[in-house]
């Protein structure tokens, strides 16, 4: 029997049968005469070398419900950028943001000088400064991301993540992708030992707290799949670690009603590439990851009213470390019953990494609690540089010729 189960206090759409997509497709065509949609797509310029983006362009290619693709290329030199620029020159309503080039580097250093700072390099940036483009241009009403180191990508993942924000039938303002991620192995470790252990280790110990029951009602909360409506966008603050996918629901938590946000099954399986785990190396990984996770929930619980202390991370990393061996074991079975390869050792040996990471966040977070490395929403920019929307449009438009 499917699983129609909704648990939690997020609405749950599901994956019953085989996708119809041109039944859907067909909606959404019909859905963007209303509520057009922008897609945004941060990369590096190594998807693109690999071939990854090349293969997810083609599927986009197919589709004609967008309003906008825009592809935020970083790490990609005069060079690489025109290469990529030229790969697509055929594409229709497409952009590329060149976050390397002068003209975005100059915008950078504007941001810098008005005490509004962008953050480092990486993906986080790359979300925030794309949407800022699109919400400046005024022509899209929803707005999706997706990653683009999406090896099975099919266009049956971008219209059921589009779908719910965009049928006028509902009201949903944001909604997150989620999907299982596995091959002859399960992949995911730091959704599955990692942040579910974690949150509910933080509930046994915190006791009720509707923060904590929303951050565990999502099934893939740390999914870079996400749309939204365009209000959303302009009054979301968007972290600039790895703490990006968490940091954002909480920002969702804080800006919407919970019967507003939804998540929906994306996709059967889900493969991308997976992040290294060095247990002595918390600066790299998914274990530099799992501490920026920490991090980020440690603050929105602060922002809850919850008291810290140093004792309170050193009792959280034992009862997590309890709460993941026994999910471990959980796992092992699973993947038993469905005949997938499991390594226990290698699944304990990187629980006990994420219970030396959230001794380690805790110990930063209580050096410095009030350190936020969240970028300030478009409201706040636009109010303070009435011209950057001006700017950002002009930027691009330069760099597109």
């Amino acid at each position: 029997m499917s699983d129609y189960f909704q648990n939690g206090v997020i609405t749950t759409f599901h994956r019953l049968g085989e996708v119809k997509i041109k039944y859907l497709e067909g909606e959404l065509k019909e859905f963007t005469r209303r509520r057009p949609i922008a897609l945004i797509l941060p990369s590096l310029y190594r998807e693109f070398a690999s071939g990854a983006l090349q293969n997810i362009m083609k599927v986009l290619k197919n589709t004609s419900y967008f309003n906008q693709i825009v592809l935020c290329l970083d790490r990609a030199n005069a060079e690489q950028f025109k290469k990529v620029k030229n790969h697509f020159a055929s594409y229709k309503r497409f952009v590329i943001v060149w976050n390397d080039g002068l003209r975005m580097k100059r915008i950078y250093k504007s941001l810098e000088e008005n005490n509004l700072t962008p953050g480092k390099t990486g993906k986080g940036r790359a979300v925030w400064i794309a949407l800022g483009y699109v919400l400046a241009g005024g022509k899209s009403r929803v707005i999706a991301f997706h990653d683009c180191d999406i090896v099975n990508y099919t266009r049956a993942m971008v219209a059921r993540l589009c779908y719910p924000v965009t049928t006028p039938h509902s009201e949903y303002e944001f909604c997150k992708g989620f999907y299982s991620r596995y091959t002859t192995k399960m992949y995911g470790r730091a959704t599955r030992l990692f942040f579910t252990p974690f949150i509910r280790a933080l509930e046994k110990i915190l006791g009720y707290l509707p923060f904590l029951v929303y951050m565990d009602s999502f099934r893939y909360a740390l999914a870079g799949e996400i749309a939204m409506r365009r209000d959303l966008a302009m009054a979301l603050r968007i972290p600039s670690d790895w703490g990006l996918e968490v940091g954002t629901l909480a920002e969702v938590y804080r800006n919407v009603a919970a019967n507003r946000i939804c998540q929906v099954d994306i996709a059967e399986t889900y493969e991308h590439k997976h992040q290294p785990l060095d247990p002595g190396d918390p600066d790299m990984g998914v274990l530099k990851m799992t501490v920026d996770i920490a991090k980020a929930i440690f603050r929105n619980l602060a922002l809850e009213g919850v008291e810290f202390s140093l004792g309170f991370f050193k009792t959280l990393s034992n009862i997590y470390l309890k709460e993941a061996q026994e999910t471990v074991i959980r796992y092992e079975n699973d993947a038993a019953i469905n005949g997938l390869q499991f390594d226990r050792h290698e699944e304990s040996l990187c629980v006990e990494a994420f219970a030396e990471g959230i001794k380690i966040a805790g110990e930063i977070f209580w050096e410095n609690p009030s350190t936020s490395p969240l970028i300030p929403n478009w409201h706040r920019v636009t109010a303070a540089m009435p011209s950057m929307f001006d700017m950002l449009l002009d930027a691009i438009k330069q760099d597109n010729r």
